[in-house]
């Protein structure tokens, strides 16, 4: 295969994979929902290679299921394993600040301050109007570029996925919501002003903070539980087809 022939089928088997994580943030894609690669193929108008190894791409991450001679269905996180992610990540984060008694985290210095508190004031901004469709992407990228200032990747990239997963939990049941500015975390701002002024402690507390709310309304949803609360998966696949793009970071948009 030549080098260029290549290049474009990783391309767009990303921009595949980004398409559909995209759609499954946003509840386009609902838990429990099935698809095959044909009618993924089908949707996007491109063949089945890219889209079956975008699929694969996508269950390694967690998000979808694959189902033997059925193709793949989006995975249903429990009310446990949100729980799960965010006992997990305050666990990291204890030690990220805790490490040695030093952060293990760049504060208060790095070009990508700028960049982070854009994305801080933009995410603080939608979580304020209760607006998830904005808040989602922002959310995901500020946490993204927060987390490169770890200077351990690994556990960089786990937070990343541990993001994306707790929203892929959270979407369907947030839109159930009538109170929805009450559950909307919007300490962004706060916790990048804490960063860039150097200020671990006042940084470690406020994504505490953020978990303990997190945990919160986990509690919500498990007292609620009993109520049969349930979100019905659209009829068919109505997706957004992927426009080109350069090849970038993987991650939601």
């Amino acid at each position: 295969m030549p080098a260029s022939a290549a290049v474009t089928r990783s391309t767009l088997r990303q921009q595949i994979a980004d398409a559909l994580r995209d759609e499954v943030l946003a509840g386009r894609l609902q838990p429990g929902q099935e698809f095959t690669v044909k009618e993924i193929a089908a949707t996007y108008e491109v063949s089945a290679t890219p889209v079956r190894e975008a699929l694969v791409d996508l269950t390694a991450q967690g998000l979808l299921d694959s189902i033997q001679h059925r193709g793949f269905q989006v995975h249903r996180f429990s009310v446990a394993d949100f729980r799960g992610m965010v006992e997990a990540r305050s666990l990291i984060v204890d030690g990220i600040f805790r490490q040695d008694g030093a952060p293990r985290v760049e504060l208060g210095r790095g070009p990508a301050l700028g960049s982070i508190r854009r994305r801080a004031e933009e995410a603080a901004r939608a979580a304020r109007a209760a607006d998830v469709d904005i808040l989602i992407g922002y959310d995901v990228r500020f946490w993204r570029e927060l987390g490169a200032l770890v200077s351990n990747v690994y556990i960089a990239d786990f937070l990343h996925r541990l993001r994306v997963q707790a929203w892929v939990f959270a979407v369907p049941h947030l839109r159930a919501e009538s109170d929805l500015r009450t559950w909307l975390w919007s300490g962004h701002d706060e916790l990048a002003e804490a960063i860039g002024g150097g200020d671990a402690g006042a940084a470690r507390e406020l994504i505490m903070a953020h978990n303990r709310h997190a945990l919160a309304w986990a509690d919500r949803l498990e007292r609620r539980a009993g109520h049969g609360l349930q979100h019905r998966p659209p009829d068919g696949l109505e997706l957004r087809a992927p426009h080109p793009r350069e090849p970038q970071e993987q991650g939601p948009r």
